[in-house]
């Protein structure tokens, strides 16, 4: 299934139908009066974040979604049925945002969460609800009440614990391999990955989410390469681990570039906690390794590890420190729901009084 993260829809929420006039018509029936029903309410754009999907594929060549509007209401004081809801699944992690780019109009983080996007309109009044003391007969009804519509955008961010970033063919596609069940496009040149891939990472019987985005180069934010587009698929991740290929003469310089596109990016990217991993230790010897950390310590204070995709060595202790990291985040976000719903002084039960 080809992946795509990104498109462009236009929704609509169905009108509401019109109120009926009409009037009671009966043998023997002197004075019938009015019998018009008013009309159903149109249905409603629903999102509805499933755990099947993971990108929004279905959304390329299908973009119009519009539900069905009300039915008429009818004689005899029938109302009309309601339109049915259109209901769009999308992956978890989706956001919905207005046609600038700019307002976020809803965000899925959660399996079966549901949000009503755009309501349906109420339906018209029949000439029944318009009878009066004064006006036994009445002749009118109302239209149904017009639906919503919008163009959105639908921006996929995968939702991971942990993101690999660093240049093209530091390993990144390597590592995800070895530590998880994912099985990416490895080569031996750069760019082999051209879409996001995701990894669930066993370690000491424990779990997270991998998240692995083709490579930086310098001027990506300037839309070199494959640019940063892929970047928005870390915004959500707790830590990010930062492979730098061991056998490049200059690890500073490598490390430095990767930074100054996650920083370019913006979005807090450069702010969120950080694990160093010197990649393909098993073709450098001890002296070249000294070196390279001593030089990448001169230019941050983020933890440094030594490790081979290949061959294994190193990469258990490195998922322990992601993991950790993750931990601490996870009970951070139990805390703060339990903090909620605690119930505050205003909330508590007042003792009864008589008045």
């Amino acid at each position: 299934m080809k992946f795509l993260d990104e498109a462009k829809v236009f929704i609509q929420s169905g009108h509401g139908g019109p109120g009926c006039v009409s009037f009671r018509r009966e043998k023997y029936v002197e004075y019938g009066g009015p019998n018009g029903g008013d009309g159903g309410r149109g249905g409603d754009v629903v999102l509805e974040a499933v755990p099947s999907l993971n990108t929004l594929i279905d959304y390329r060549y299908k973009q119009h979604f519009k539900a069905r509007p009300g039915d008429p209401g009818q004689g005899r004081d029938r109302t009309g049925s309601n339109g049915n809801d259109i209901v769009l699944k999308l992956p978890v992690g989706t956001q919905v945002l207005s046609e600038d780019k700019e307002t976020v109009l809803a965000d899925l983080t959660e399996i079966g969460q549901r949000i009503v996007l755009l309501r349906g309109g109420d339906g018209g009044r029949g000439n029944t609800q318009f009878k009066t003391s004064t006006n036994q007969a009445p002749r009118k009804s109302e239209p149904g009440w017009p639906g919503e519509e919008l163009w959105v955008w639908l921006r996929l961010k995968l939702i991971a614990d942990a993101g690999l970033v660093g240049l093209p063919n530091a390993g990144k596609s390597t590592f995800l391999a070895t530590t998880s069940n994912a099985r990416p496009k490895i080569a031996d040149y750069q760019f082999t990955t051209l879409h996001p891939n995701l990894g669930v990472v066993k370690v000491d019987q424990n779990e997270f989410v991998l998240a692995d985005i083709p490579g930086l180069i310098e001027g990506a934010h300037e839309g070199k390469g494959i640019g940063t587009r892929f970047l928005g698929h870390l915004e959500r991740t707790r830590i990010l681990l930062h492979l730098i290929d061991g056998s490049d003469e200059n690890v500073g310089e490598a490390y430095t570039t990767v930074r100054d596109e996650l920083e370019a990016y913006g979005h807090g990217l450069a702010d969120k906690p950080e694990i160093i991993a010197i990649n393909k230790a098993d073709a450098l010897i001890e002296e070249i390794i000294e070196e390279q950390i001593a030089e990448l310590k001169a230019l941050t204070k983020s933890p440094i590890y030594v490790i081979s995709g290949v061959s294994g060595e190193g990469v258990q202790d490195v998922l322990r420190a992601l993991f950790r990291e993750v931990v601490k985040f996870r009970s951070k976000a139990v805390e703060d729901e339990e903090t909620r719903d605690e119930p505050t002084e205003d909330d508590s039960p007042k003792p009864w009084s008589p008045v």
